[in-house]
């Protein structure tokens, strides 16, 4: 089953099923009820988020979950990603295969640079090296290569622009071979409505697409070398292997990751700024990494769906918002949980977002994904306890 054991063939199909209907699973309420408009997460501008932050994690936990190098300067190969997709739409087209391809090869060649000077060293030095190679980067975009990145305006394509292989009557948005990323169709039953859109879609099978190449990369022989390295590289090491090649291969493959996920960001918006490459989008990458496991294979886009979910949906929850849920309560009881919910909703959402991290740490230290495992083993051993009573009462009776 193209290749996969039937445990990971199962759990690609998960993830294919849930990419797939993200669209009706994210809108559990009817568009007009104040839970819909409080916590319906399915639009097409979060979802394609989701998808995108989901790629650029599952490329970071192949260098961070497989070797143990924990890099803080991911952010930079989102970034060149970025750059690279729109000089493609001013140059070419709006047409996003080439600017995509681009994006992958330029995040790549820039990560063999990164990778082979930072690899140098391991541990928190390692770390500190991929940050100052990030921080470097967001000051080179940010004020010295303005004339390739327009400095702290951003990016982006103007009427002006060649755009050589645009032909009359081209799309002047990105597009897929004239299907323009934009373009929806939205689906109404009863109060619900669920919205379809071509972006989204792409995204999605990309990200399908990078969540199989994972598995493939966790079961081969290459990512048994890299758990290797992770367990003890000295050993490997005095055994007279090389684990640098392996190493630099390892954050190429991460950092073409983040160039691919950086392409998507500027064709669903081809405006980039030099923000996307600063320290605290890097660090945002690390948290989601950990918030969802590190090392597994699936936590990568359960920890990316969950970071942006509180930034986008928990952060829009305000004072007005708690009032009308409460509103049925009296006035004094009303009062007293708004003033408890409200410093973790709305701007205060990092508050939440820190204490579920602390917990995660502390008491899950395999993200939320070993939760998950947690919960079923309790379950299952539940539903055997069952069992094993139903099996005694029957022999029971049936020596009676």
């Amino acid at each position: 089953m193209l290749g996969l054991t039937r445990k990971d063939f199962t759990l690609l199909l998960v993830v294919v099923a849930l990419t797939l209907l993200a669209p009706i699973i994210l809108n559990p309420f009817p568009v007009t009820s104040s839970l819909g408009q409080s916590f319906n997460a399915g639009y097409p501008a979060l979802m394609q988020r989701f998808a995108i932050f989901g790629i650029l994690v599952i490329g970071f936990n192949i260098l961070f979950g497989l070797t143990g190098y924990l890099s803080f300067g991911h952010a930079a190969f989102l970034g060149v990603g970025s750059y690279a997709a729109v000089w493609m739409f001013k140059l070419l087209s709006f047409n996003i295969v080439p600017a995509i391809l681009l994006s992958v090869i330029v995040a790549g060649l820039f990560s063999i640079v990164i990778g082979y000077v930072s690899l140098r060293r391991s541990g928190i030095y390692f770390s500190i090296l991929t940050l100052a190679f990030a921080q470097m980067s967001y000051a080179l975009a940010y004020s010295v290569l303005t004339p390739l990145t327009n400095g702290e305006t951003g990016l982006q394509v103007y009427s002006s622009d060649p755009q050589i292989l645009a032909g009359a009557g081209a799309p002047s948005a990105p597009h897929f071979f004239g299907l323009a990323m934009a373009e929806s169709t939205t689906l109404n039953i009863g109060g619900w409505a669920f919205t379809f859109e071509v972006g989204y879609y792409l995204c999605a099978l990309m990200l399908i697409a990078a969540f199989y190449l994972s598995i493939r990369i966790f079961r081969s022989p290459f990512g048994m070398m890299l758990r290797a390295i992770k367990s003890n590289q000295t050993r490997m090491n005095y055994t007279g292997l090389n684990t640098k090649p392996y190493m630099l291969y390892a954050f190429i493959i991460s950092g073409m990751y983040a160039g691919l996920a950086g392409g998507l960001l500027a064709a669903m918006d081809p405006l980039t700024g030099a923000e996307r490459m600063y320290w605290t989008a890097s660090g945002e990458i690390v948290v989601m990494a950990i918030l969802g496991g590190v090392g597994t294979l699936i936590g990568p886009i359960v920890g990316s769906g969950v970071i942006k979910y509180l930034e986008n949906i928990v952060s829009k929850i305000n004072e007005n918002v708690l009032h009308q849920w409460f509103g049925a309560l009296p006035d004094p009881i009303e009062n007293g949980l708004i003033w408890l919910v409200h410093p973790f909703v709305g701007e205060g959402w990092h508050l939440t977002l820190g204490l579920l991290f602390m917990v995660v740490v502390i008491f899950l230290p395999g993200g939320l994904v070993q939760g998950g495992q947690r919960l079923a083993a309790l379950f299952s051993r539940k539903s055997g306890e069952v069992t094993a009573a139903d099996r005694d009462a029957a022999r029971q009776k049936t020596a009676e």
